[in-house]
This record gives structure tokens, sequence and C-alpha cells, in this order.
């Protein structure tokens, strides 16, 4: 969750582009420090992560899921809201633990065609120079899921081509800085009635590393197929670029031993990089599940015994 202070600077930051402030990306000075390069592995099933709602500021969240999997994740995944300083002490933790930071940066607070613009450089090329001066590799995301009407920066809220130019100034911002340890994962939700075209948000093949999947199992009639398939199926007909499922779970009245065997069959029979889990308790509809697998047998022996079928995790080298 945001807080009110990053909401705050957020209104801070949009004022004091209005002055005159802001710049664009093209009159950026050039880094104080060398650029820094990290270049994570394509490689299928070799990705085994998980968001923890409590990570950070702490890590023990990760490993109590790394206990109940039986093996140690390599990608860990937050939320980080707008305004928000890269975390640079929890990217330490994290790859002291030999994983990965993986950041879904979150434009709520934030008008997308004034970062389109330049409004907020200042703020993302600090953002930028602390991940680069970070040295290890880090992935990142912005404004997921914007194929899916849930965020305000998404279908039907805002143009795509707003989205587009937004995302490749970003990029191609953090590159200026000198930044080329990111690993950019485009995210979209996985295709359902109520999303649109993927095509749309398309930033183009130079902009984008991995391409994430979020998708869920809520009901027993979910399988790979029904929740990712037609998706994965979009995605290859746009472009060659790897594929994550970047945030996806079973739930329990998925039924979890039989539906977390099928998740990862499915991710292995189409070659894709692995999985971050949502382990999190959202109990409510079946829409916000519980969806963790500790202290829950049979989800345990079913991700554990998936896991070790199906994944042959890497070890991060920067």
């Amino acid at each position: 969750m945001r807080s009110r202070l990053a909401t705050l600077l957020a209104i801070a930051l949009a004022v004091a582009a209005i002055a005159g402030a802001g710049t664009r990306v093209l009159n950026s000075s050039a880094p104080h420090r060398p650029a820094v390069h990290a270049v994570l592995p394509p490689k299928p099933f070799a990705y085994l992560g998980v968001f923890e709602p409590e990570a950070p500021p702490g890590y023990s969240p990760v490993e109590e899921f790394a206990k109940a999997a039986r093996h140690q994740p390599n990608i860990v995944g937050y939320y980080s809201g707008w305004a928000e300083p890269f975390n640079t002490s929890f990217a330490e933790t994290v790859n002291a633990h030999n994983a990965i930071p993986f950041v879904q940066i979150d434009p709520t607070d934030a008008s997308v065609g004034a970062m389109a613009a330049g409004t907020y450089d200042e703020y993302l090329r600090s953002y930028a120079d602390s991940v680069r001066n970070y040295g290890q590799a880090v992935i990142i995301g912005f404004g997921h899921e914007m194929n899916a009407s849930g965020y305000s920066w998404g279908y039907g809220h805002l143009a795509p081509s707003t989205f587009v130019a937004a995302w490749r100034h970003l990029v191609t911002l953090f590159h200026g800085q000198g930044a080329d340890n990111v690993t950019w994962v485009w995210t979209i939700e996985a295709d359902h009635p109520d999303t649109g075209n993927i095509s749309d948000w398309w930033p183009g093949a130079q902009y984008v590393t991995w391409v994430g999947v979020d998708g869920y199992y809520y009901v027993p009639s979910d399988t790979f197929a029904t929740v990712f398939g037609r998706t994965i199926n979009q995605v290859h007909a746009l472009t060659n670029k790897p594929v994550l499922l970047s945030e996806t779970a079973v739930g329990p009245e998925a039924g979890q031993y039989g539906k977390i065997q099928d998740l990862f069959t499915g991710m292995a029979a189409s070659n894709l990089l692995g999985l971050v889990w949502f382990d999190k308790d959202q109990h409510g509809s079946k829409y916000h599940q519980d969806w963790r697998i500790e202290d829950n047998p049979y989800a345990e022996s079913s991700f554990q015994l998936a896991v070790s079928e199906h994944l042959t995790p890497v070890t991060p080298t920067g």
C-alpha cells in the first residue's frame, strides 16, 4: 500500500514540474557513474518467485515460504507506490539470499500522460541512479495489468498510446542514466471477456525484456489452458520474448493439490521462464482467497513436488 507521504510526494513532484522544474529526458546530463550491465538468462523453468505482503521491509516471510516450498526463491516481488524511492536496502537483502528483486512500479498517484511528457523525470532519474548504483540485476515492471480495467492506468481509463509513450520514456530514461542492469517485464492480465487487445499496449520489442502474465485458478474448472492458454498464444503472435507467470496462485476453492500440479505442468509444457507465487491471505470472495501454501499440507506437498519435477532455478550472477 502507498503511504500518505508517497501521495504527497507525488503531488509535490507534479506541482514542481508544472512550475518548470521538470525536464525532458533528452536534456538529461550524463550519469555520474559508468553504466552497469546485468543480463538474466532467458532460460525456461529457471525462476521461482514469490510475493509476500510483508516483504519489504522484512525478509522472514520469504524464508517461511522457502521452508514450505523446500526451495529458495530466486525472484522476490513487491509493489512500489509512486514517488517511493528504489529500496536499495531490501534489494541488498534479496541479493544476499541469491535472489533478484522484482519491482512493480504503481503509477496510481501519477499522471501517466505527464510522465510520458517528462514531468517526473527528476524522480525517475533518481530512481534509475539508485538502481544503477545498486549494481546487481533488478527486474522492473510498470503499470501492471494495463489491459484490464482494475487500475487507473488500465483498459477503459487511459488511452493505450499514452501508456506506451510512458513505458518507452521510462525505459529510455533508465538507459540514459546507465541503469542497464534492469530486466524490463511488460505485465498483462490473462485474457478474459473484460480485457482489451494486448497489442494495443505493446511498446515494441526494444523496450521489453520479458513478458509477464498474471492469472489465477479460482474454481475447480480452471486449468492452465483456460487461465493462460489463449493469452500465451496472443503473446507468441505478438513477440518472441520469454514469458514469466509474473503473478499467480491456486486458491483452495480450485482444489490446490491437483491444480498446483496442473499449473506447473502447463508452465513447463509452454517453455515458460517460471512463476511468481502470490503468497497472500485474501479471505473474501472467490477472487480473494487464501493463496498461501504455508500451513496447508495439501498445498505444501503439491508445491514441493511440482518444484522438484518442473523447475531448475538458476542462481543470479549479476
